[in-house]
């Protein structure tokens, strides 16, 4: 029973899966896991059919590894023909006739520019892996790139001219799509390796043979030897056999290629080959791996039979695996998006019924190309990962053609792959280093990138016009003719250089001037003319600056560097009505005054008690007469006590030294006349405020900035009659204060204007002038090499005392500073020996009075009839200045009203009463009976 039952269940179950099974047929039925892929490229080109057969290959090895996936691609392909016009009317075919869900191609940029367009109409995906323009991406999001774009390549080409420190390259490229899309790029590049593009050589892709030779006959007369060339396969073909049909594939060129050609070697003509050896190019690095070795096998042997009769190849090239990897990604996209939708239809009533262009909206396309740009997997070529719709880049190698084969030189990787910072440094080669090259003509020497041609244009050497001194550049034009004159210092000395070289070498002087005749710009303006090309080299007073090497060379320097202040000489005048005073300062003026008063004090101090000559009402005179005389040592006072002989001995001492001082100063500012004091230091002149000049258009104005100048107290100027005239006039009317300029310079303007104007300080040191070449220039060597030559056998000297004359100024007439204004400083120690000793005199006098006449000072401190401290002080005073009886009677004291009666008796007498020579006052007085009776009042 229990049989029975288990059999009818097995019965039930067996029903029921039948019935699942034909339900989910019926589903499947119903929703169409069948994509429908286009594929448009060129049938009869060797990139056609290799992409044909990865295309196939690649086909059955995925469903052959992926048995259990529901979906499937069928490929539909069509033929271009090589046309713009068969890739639009394939790709519409294939839109309009069979609904694809993607196309994978075309082949070229030009076809993909035009196709494009239609896809994104159509929300069709369009999938190339040979359309590497740069230009085709930011079209349309349904445009993806699963080939490495061309910008990628640029810096590795960029790398390897920065390593060889080349600093000129020619542009040799195909007019086309294709070729002019990576140009912007490469341009970019070099300009961040201070390379620049002296030319650019466009061949279009239908050029003639006689065209192409006539370009490289033109590329041979110029002087950069390094050339890097992006062309399709035909084109760079007939390049290669007309370079080395001029002569152009020896020793000394540089041949650098893109990996559009490098990726094709092993399928280029034996003879195109040989006319290639020695040139250097880059192509993406494929990782090796067995599963790469076992394909390439299998895709050898089906290529083979695809395309009997055509030269086997060697391998795939990394256009058969980007197209292998390419079907790989969009069948896994159609495997990830499940089925495909129905395309709508186009509407066509509101357009022209014979719109050709007119397509359906795919459903499924938008899908598809999300889940392709999702799609990330380990490819034959590498890591396949789309970044907005490009392949991501990758390393590069070096390749360097030697014989029939590519030689492995060096790998490049992506600088921020490498480094956490760019390092301008850097190059990104592995280990920073390549392997040796064998470079065009055989030759293991590297070119030197830059070669003087043996015929051609000449050289264009910029002179900069208003130079300012006519000595070292002056540039005329005769108004008739039209003609220009270019003489001068330094245009000597570059045809001397120039005539000294081994080898001949044809130039023209070009003046660096605006079409008025006015200078162009700057010196910096005139090197950056160098470097993009409009000059061939820049000769004149140009300065080495760390700035303007960055953008040129420059030889050894031709004159000596340094920046030299100059400000104007203010003499003193010697009709000044004070002129007297200056040989002495202020101070020590003022000291001696002060010395002279106490000196005078004290003597008066010392001999009043003493002394009849310092009694009486004139005292107060002989305080500022005595030491005053004793200057011209003609005073006649008899001094008494032994402590003002000591204070009249020192200050005579004194005396001596300031009197000789005063007469040695004051002779040397009569014989030479003293230079003012002018501001040696420039933070004064910042401080103040003062304005400074330079010359126009020179690195100076920078130079005054680093020091500290504010740019609006910076005035320029261009010829030396305007720094006199800026100088004469000052900041405060509108000059300058300071002129900077280069230390030649200032040397030629003083021996114009030598009494009018001074150096100041100590000269700042720079580089000197020099001759500037662009980068990389071997003119610079030999130039250089050239002026150590002349300078070793005395010719430059020559030439400059031709042009740079001496001055003519003498030594005499330069100003003299050598006298100078005598302070208190060096009189410190007399004055204060003198005033020490008046100081100690005068205290041991006052010592001796108070302690002799202590009772006397006792009596009128304790005077009870003197109220106030004042009026007891004041008594002391009076009694301090009696005279002392031991030494003067006070009888014969000369009162105040004696004195007046004497005079009036002098007054009214005859010349017979006055004293005589030797008399004394005292004497005459005696013998005189009616002076007697006054003295006797």
């Amino acid at each position: 029973m229990s049989n029975k039952i288990r059999k009818k269940k097995m019965h039930f179950l067996a029903v029921f899966s039948l019935l699942i099974s034909l339900f989910l047929s019926l589903c499947s039925a119903q929703r169409n896991t069948t994509f429908q892929v286009g594929v448009i490229l060129d049938a009869d080109s060797l990139v056609g059919r290799i992409g044909m057969t990865s295309l196939s290959l690649a086909l059955s090895d995925f469903y052959s590894y992926n048995l259990n996936y529901s979906t499937r691609l069928v490929l539909h392909s069509r033929d271009s023909r090589g046309l713009v016009t068969g890739a639009a009317a394939s790709a519409l075919n294939l839109l309009n006739d069979v609904q694809v869900d993607a196309i994978i191609g075309p082949q070229t940029s030009a076809q993909a520019n035009f196709v494009i367009g239609l896809g994104g109409a159509a929300h069709v995906p369009i999938i190339s892996f040979t359309a590497t323009s740069p230009s085709l991406r930011p079209q349309t999001p349904y445009f993806v790139q699963t080939a490495i774009n061309d910008a990628a390549q640029v810096d590795a080409v960029a790398a390897i001219v920065k390593y060889f420190r080349w600093h000129q390259v020619v542009f040799v490229y195909e007019d086309s799509d294709y070729g002019n899309g990576i140009i912007p790029y490469l341009s970019n590049a070099f300009q961040q390796v201070n390379a620049r593009v002296s030319y650019r050589s466009v061949v279009p892709a239908s050029a003639s043979d006689d065209f192409i030779l006539q370009e490289m006959y033109k590329m041979k007369t110029m002087q950069t030897r390094v050339f890097v060339v992006h062309a399709s396969r035909p084109v760079a073909s007939r390049i290669f056999l007309k370079a080395k049909e001029t002569e152009m594939m020896g020793e000394g060129y540089v041949w650098i290629v893109t990996s559009g050609l490098m990726d094709l070697f092993y399928s280029l003509d034996s003879k195109v080959v040989e006319s290639m050896q020695g040139v250097v190019g880059v192509k993406p690095l494929v990782p090796r791996s067995s599963r790469l070795v076992s394909t390439t096998i299998r895709w050898k042997k089906k290529f083979a039979d695809d395309n009997p009769g055509i030269t086997p190849q060697e391998g795939m090239n990394l256009y058969g695996l980007w197209a292998y990897d390419t079907l790989w990604a969009l069948a896994m996209a159609a495997e990830k998006t499940g089925f495909k939708e129905p395309t709508s239809s186009p509407n066509t009533t509101s357009l022209n019924s014979t719109d050709m262009f007119v397509t359906g909206t795919s459903q499924t396309g938008p899908k598809l190309l999300a889940a392709m740009l999702d799609t990330k997997f380990e490819g034959l070529a590498g890591n396949f990962n789309l970044d907005n719709g490009q392949l991501e880049e990758s390393s590069f190698q070096i390749l360097n053609v030697d014989e029939n084969l590519l030689k492995e030189v060096g790998i490049w990787k992506p600088l921020l792959q490498i480094s956490s910072q760019r390092n301008t440094n850097l190059t990104g080669f592995v280990g920073e280093k390549l392997e040796n090259i064998i470079w065009p003509g055989g030759s293991r020497n590297v070119p030197k990138g830059w070669e003087v041609p043996v015929s051609g244009k000449k050289l264009r050497v910029g002179v900069p016009v208003d130079v300012g001194f006519a000595e070292y550049v002056k540039v005329q034009r005769d108004p008739q003719t039209n003609a220009t004159t270019i003489t001068g210092y330094y245009i000597d000395l570059f045809d001397s250089v120039m005539a000294a070289l081994p080898y001949s070498v044809r130039y023209e002087y070009a003046p660096f001037e605006k079409s008025d005749g006015s200078i162009a710009g700057s010196y910096d303006d005139l090197t950056h003319q160098v470097f993009n090309g409009e000059y061939d080299a820049a000769v004149g007073d140009i300065t080495i600056t760390g700035t303007r090497s960055q953008y040129v060379d420059f030889t050894l320097q031709i004159e000596e560097g340094g920046v030299t202040r100059t400000q104007r000489i203010e003499y003193e005048n010697p009709n000044d009505l004070l002129f007297f005073f200056k040989p002495l300062k202020l101070d020590l003026w003022l000291t001696a005054l002060a010395m002279l008063i106490l000196t005078g004090v004290a003597l008066w101090i010392l001999e009043h008690r003493h002394n009849e000559d310092f009694r009486g009402s004139h005292h107060a005179g002989l305080i500022f007469y005595v030491p005053f005389t004793s200057l011209v040592f003609a005073y006649r006072e008899k001094i008494v006590t032994n402590l003002a002989r000591v204070v009249i001995v020192v200050w005579i001492f004194v005396v001596l030294i300031l009197n000789s001082t005063y007469t040695a100063s004051l002779s040397a500012r009569l014989t030479a006349i003293k230079l003012l004091k002018v501001d040696t230091d420039v933070k004064t002149l910042i401080r103040n405020g003062d304005y400074v000049g330079c010359r126009e258009g020179t690195y100076i104005i920078e130079f005054l900035k680093r020091l500290g100048f504010d740019e609006s107290k910076i005035r320029t100027y261009k010829l030396p009659e305007d720094f006199d005239i800026a100088l004469s006039k000052g900041s405060e009317n509108g000059g300058i204060t300071a002129f900077f300029a280069r230390t030649p310079y200032m040397e030629l303007f003083l021996t114009r204007y030598c009494n009018k104007y001074m150096k100041v300080g100590t000269p700042y040191y720079t580089e000197g002038f020099a001759f500037a070449f662009p980068k990389g220039s071997p003119l610079v060597a030999d130039v250089s090499r050239a002026i150590i030559k002349l300078t070793d056998n005395h010719k430059i000297a020559e030439i400059k005392e031709r042009w740079i004359k001496q001055s003519a100024c003498s030594e005499d007439d330069l100003p003299n500073s050598s006298s100078a204004n005598i302070g208190l400083k060096s009189f410190t120690i007399l004055f204060s020996a003198t005033g020490i000793v008046t100081g100690f005199c005068l205290v041991c006098y006052m010592g001796s009075f108070f302690y002799s006449n202590k009772a006397k000072v006792k009596r009128i401190w304790n005077d009870e009839s003197k109220k106030t401290v004042w009026s007891k002080i004041g008594a002391i005073c009076t009694f301090f200045g009696s005279p002392d009886p031991k030494y003067i009677r006070p009888d014969k004291e000369m009162t105040w009203s004696k004195f007046r009666a004497v005079c009036k008796f002098f007054y009214e007498t005859d010349a017979k009463s006055f004293p005589r020579r030797g008399e004394n006052a005292v004497q005459m007085v005696r013998k005189n009976a009616p002076l007697r009776r006054l003295n006797s009042m």
